[in-house]
């Protein structure tokens, strides 16, 4: 049997995950079971379009409700390594510039379980947190991207 893989993911991103496990089985489950029901009462299930679209539904859910469970089954809990407060690890914000002019960017770095770039959390398995991971503050870094390598100097590590 292969190794289940590990979900790194910080406390409040677990917290995040029981909550939509809990929405996903206690109110979702019970609204898809209802529009199938009353699809059901359209007739002819061969060609009913409501019925079709109400089993995909309940598929997709349980789908969900099935990986949920397994992310959290194999979550890793991301506690912040407060032997090096300077160096770039999982669950620490970091702040570098791209050189040699470049902005100022900061994100926090995650486990891809919770990652969402629009609230600034990274994955660590994301080209940027890969090239970050282990080097401190001061340090220029390499960064691969699709339209060529970018340096970038970290800032600040909190």
């Amino acid at each position: 049997m292969a190794a289940e893989k590990s979900y790194y993911m910080t406390l409040e991103g677990k917290e995040k995950l029981e909550n939509e496990l809990h929405y996903l089985k206690t109110e979702r489950r019970q609204e898809v079971v209802e529009r199938i029901k009353i699809a059901r009462g359209f007739g002819d299930l061969s060609e009913n379009s409501e019925y079709d679209a109400a089993k995909d539904e309940q598929a997709f859910v349980e789908s969900r409700i099935a990986q949920v469970e397994n992310m959290i089954r194999n979550a890793v809990i991301i506690e912040n390594d407060n032997d090096n407060p300077d160096v770039v690890s999982l669950g620490k914000s970091v702040t570098f510039q791209e050189l040699p002019d470049g902005d100022e960017e900061s994100y926090t770095i995650v486990g891809s379980a919770e990652a969402d770039p629009f609230e600034g959390k990274i994955s660590n398995d994301s080209p940027i947190a890969k090239s970050l991971l282990g080097h401190e503050i001061g340090e220029e870094v390499t960064v691969p991207t699709p339209g060529g390598d970018m340096v970038v100097k970290i800032i600040d590590v909190k």
